[in-house]
């Protein structure tokens, strides 16, 4: 336990240092200068801080206060040192932050005893954060695996809405790190980028309430057929919405809205520009492209060329023009993960940012 001792008279220094040497595990770190004194605490956390009053430049009372504000001492105990007639005083280093008062001259009973429940209130102190430390790293543990046995489940389920669709599981892992490069570009937090590249393959989830007739079929689907194709947004979202997780919540919301478009005409609700939720917009850019650029059994792969002449075409009236600019401001990474993900790795899979 280092306990810190400042008086500028150096007898007073050399008397408190020698009682502190008869408590165990104590180690007495003196100053004769205060502003020396707080420029060690910058660096070094105390566990006691024995300070005089009558001292030049700096005074007792000042100092406390001083020490109060550097990161990590505002609960290290204080005791100040005073003589019997200076209550005022007192007042006033209680007011600053001090634990508990000494009056000269020093009774050495009195000054074992006080710093020895000075020392015992920092040694539960230490215990409390150590514990802290110690249930935050457990429950750190506890919370990662929830979210890892969670993410797995939402693969696996976006994998089984995609083995009814032409789509395959590569092309769910590909949208889903195009919409994380679109959301660093757009400047979003770390966490929020790896929530949508979490919640992202969920957008198609709904195609399971999709009759197979209507979902695999190679030729252009009627009006009416359409009309129920497009209720896969909505399904998606009575699938999702009701979970208390977060990914799942954010996975509800943009299988409900990543088919509105900026202008309006999109569905369900036909929401306009920044009506639709951010994470929606941005999936929007992401599954376009890789769906455009990929190969079905009811069409050819379009030319990466043209299908990045088809977003700028449609920024502004499909697409939200700041998610189509953002797609394409990290061009070199767009290209390493279509490379990275294809369809004939597709067992090996996961979301590949993990």
């Amino acid at each position: 336990m280092n306990i810190l001792v400042i008086d500028d008279a150096p007898m007073n220094v050399a008397l408190q240092c020698h009682l502190l040497g008869k408590i165990e595990d104590c180690r007495p770190v003196s100053f004769l200068d205060p502003e020396s004194a707080l420029a060690w605490c910058e660096e070094h956390i105390p566990d006691l801080v024995m300070v005089d009053f009558m001292m030049p430049v700096i005074d007792g009372v000042e100092f406390i206060r001083r020490f109060r504000c550097i990161y990590g001492c505002q609960d290290i105990p204080v005791l100040m040192i005073t003589a019997n007639d200076e209550v005022e005083l007192r007042y006033q280093a209680l007011e600053a932050g001090a634990n508990d008062f000494l009056i000269k001259p020093i009774d050495k009973i009195e000054f074992l005893a006080r710093t020895k429940n000075m020392l015992a209130l920092r040694r539960n102190q230490r215990y409390l954060e150590d514990r802290a430390a110690w249930l935050d790293v457990e429950v750190r543990k506890a919370t990662a695996e929830i979210r890892k046995r969670e993410q797995e489940t939402v693969l696996r389920l976006s994998k089984a809405a995609d083995s009814r669709d032409p789509e395959t599981g590569a092309h769910i892992v590909r949208m889903a790190n195009y919409s994380r490069v679109i959301a660093e570009q757009l400047g979003l937090s770390a966490a929020q980028q790896q929530l949508i590249l979490e919640a992202a393959p969920m957008h198609d989830i709904g195609k399971v309430g999709i009759p197979d007739h209507i979902l695999l079929k190679p030729g252009k689907l009627s009006i009416e057929e359409f009309a129920i194709m497009k209720k896969h947004a909505m399904l998606g979202y009575q699938i999702l919405a009701e979970s208390q997780s977060e990914m799942l919540q954010v996975g509800a919301e943009i299988a409900l809205s990543h088919h509105e478009k900026f202008d309006g005409s999109g569905y369900p609700h036909g929401l306009v520009g920044e009506e639709i939720p951010l994470f929606a917009r941005i999936v929007a850019v992401a599954d376009v492209f890789d769906a455009l650029t990929s190969e079905r059994p009811y069409k050819t792969a379009w030319d990466i060329d043209k299908a990045l002449a088809l977003l700028h075409e449609g920024a502004g009236s499909h697409f939200d023009p700041q998610c189509v600019a953002a797609f394409v401001a990290d061009w070199p990474q767009i290209l390493e993960i279509k490379a990275r993900y294809q369809e004939e790795n597709e067992q090996d899979q996961s979301y590949g940012l993990y």
